[in-house]
């Protein structure tokens, strides 16, 4: 699945109207992101010099001010294509949206789990001189529909699209808060509201006692907070019906740390006895080992208090990287770099397979294209054919339109429920295939990065070595030369 985005770059003033175009172009081709500058490419212009030559059209044309330039970001879903193939998808999208009106850098990142691709074009055409324009409504009639048929053609999944294209959008917040970390923020938050209210007698100490752990607080018509290093405020009551003012307010009256209090005097505690099945702890190999140590040792977060974990969050994300790298060796078994090479060349294999099984399904499924069709005109004349059915004359020209399709799809041997078995057995098998390939996409990815890790700590560890070699050598001979 690809969802794509757009924004503009706006002027800077006179001095440098194009900063914001310069350093977006820079942005999108640095070589740490695009496998040193691997997946970067122009379209009506050289990578290079894109950014002078977009220059030059604006004053050749005499706009040099107002909207400099568009962004268009297209992400693709995790584990579902790899970077050659999304640089490919980019570039068609570019070429067939822009054409040969504009020109524009495109680049693909894969320095990330989800890989993105990124489109940089000028906002004069450098053919008609005239201003790209984005209405409202370009992005579902145009933008989306265009990348959804590439995927497609790829076999990738895609975004249905709605007038208020709300079901795109929901899904892109969704990724998007998760890949910014607001899982993070949430709980975090409601914690330290848990504490507070448990602690203040009052909601006035309450509010206190949130300004004393760093929150802003903001009480108009919404009650909102934000701790530091969170950019904008959020709304209690986003947080569950626990958290509106009314409620806050309740729990202060109601909830204190005396509702926890310890065992009183007299009391005797309850012995519950239970018998607990005893594991033989599994024997790790010196790589299973090295990957624990590094969990262990990011685990020190966790003595941290857990309303500064905002500072932390790119820790936690490395932290789960590694506990996903250290669960592959266990669950692959591997030993040694000898065990991850022939894991890895299995893995490659078992894609490709995957990759054919995915092929396969399409191709079947291209067969049956035109009783799909078919039967979706259908159902977008069934509200009407049942109205005629109900005796409703004004739509018998509907009717008759239907009544051709039915006739149509039984001339090719199928009744409608059958096409309609059809199309729910292939969109569970793509559904099914889809999920095995992202799976084996992941599995390869992670044997890669542990490969690349182990490779990169060996040059480095050669380095240090021959840095140390060096410095001997110098200190001996120092200490060989005569003294006069």
């Amino acid at each position: 699945m690809a969802i794509s985005k757009i924004l503009y770059m706006k002027d800077c003033g006179r001095n440098f109207p194009g900063k914001h175009l310069k350093v977006a172009i820079e942005y999108i081709s640095v070589p740490d992101k695009t496998q040193n500058g691997k997946f970067v490419a122009g379209l009506n212009c050289q990578p290079d010099a894109a950014y002078e030559q977009m220059k030059q059209t604006k004053i050749k044309f005499g706009k040099t001010d107002k909207r400099q330039g568009y962004h268009l970001i297209i992400s693709f879903e995790e584990g579902e294509v790899d970077a050659d193939t999304a640089f490919e998808i980019i570039g068609k999208i570019a070429k067939e949206y822009l054409g040969e009106e504009y020109e524009a850098v495109y680049a693909v990142h894969d320095n990330t789990e989800h890989i993105h691709g990124h489109i940089c074009f000028n906002s004069v055409s450098f053919k008609t001189g005239k201003k790209y324009r984005y209405e409202k409504g370009d992005w579902a009639r145009d933008i989306q529909p265009i990348t959804n048929r590439l995927c497609e053609a790829y076999g990738l999944s895609t975004i249905e699209l709605s007038e208020d294209k709300a079901k795109s959008n929901d899904h892109y917040k969704e990724w998007n808060d998760f890949r910014d970390g607001k899982f993070v923020w949430g709980d975090m938050i409601k914690r330290d509201l848990d504490a507070c209210i448990m602690q203040a007698p009052t909601f006035d100490s309450f509010l206190e006692l949130l300004a004393d752990k760093g929150y802003e607080i903001k009480q108009g018509k919404y009650f909102a907070i934000r701790p530091p290093g969170m950019y904008r405020f959020k709304r209690c009551k986003s947080l569950g019906e626990d958290y509106t003012e009314e409620r806050i307010r309740e729990r202060v009256l109601s909830e204190s740390l005396s509702d926890y209090r310890p065992l009183r005097k007299g009391e005797q505690p309850r012995i519950v006895t239970y018998k607990i099945k005893r594991l033989k702890r599994a024997k790790m190999s010196a790589l299973q080992k090295r990957y624990f140590a590094k969990l262990y040792r990011i685990g020190q977060l966790k003595k941290k208090p857990y309303s500064q974990a905002w500072k932390y969050k790119d820790d936690i994300r490395k932290m789960h990287k590694l506990q996903e790298q250290y669960l592959f060796l266990s669950r692959h078994d591997i030993r040694n770099i000898a065990d991850l090479a022939m894991t890895t060349e299995s893995l490659t294999a078992k894609k490709a397979e995957v990759s054919k099984e995915k092929s396969r399904v399409f191709k079947a499924r291209a067969k049956c294209n035109s009783l799909f069709q078919t039967l979706d005109e259908m159902q977008e004349l069934k509200e009407c054919e049942n109205s005629y059915q109900s005796g409703d004359n004004f739509f018998e020209e509907e009717h008759q339109q239907w009544t051709n399709l039915f006739n149509k799809l039984l001339k090719e041997g199928y009744k409608v429920e059958e096409v309609e078995v059809l199309k729910e057995h292939y969109r569970n098998e793509i559904a099914l295939v889809r999920d095995k390939e992202k799976a084996a996409f992941k599995e390869l990815n992670l044997a890669k990065s542990i490969m690349n890790e182990i490779l990169h700590d060996s040059e480095e560890r050669k380095k240090e070595e021959e840095i140390k070699k060096t410095q001997t050598q110098n200190s001996k001979s120092k200490q060989q030369q005569p003294i006069h």
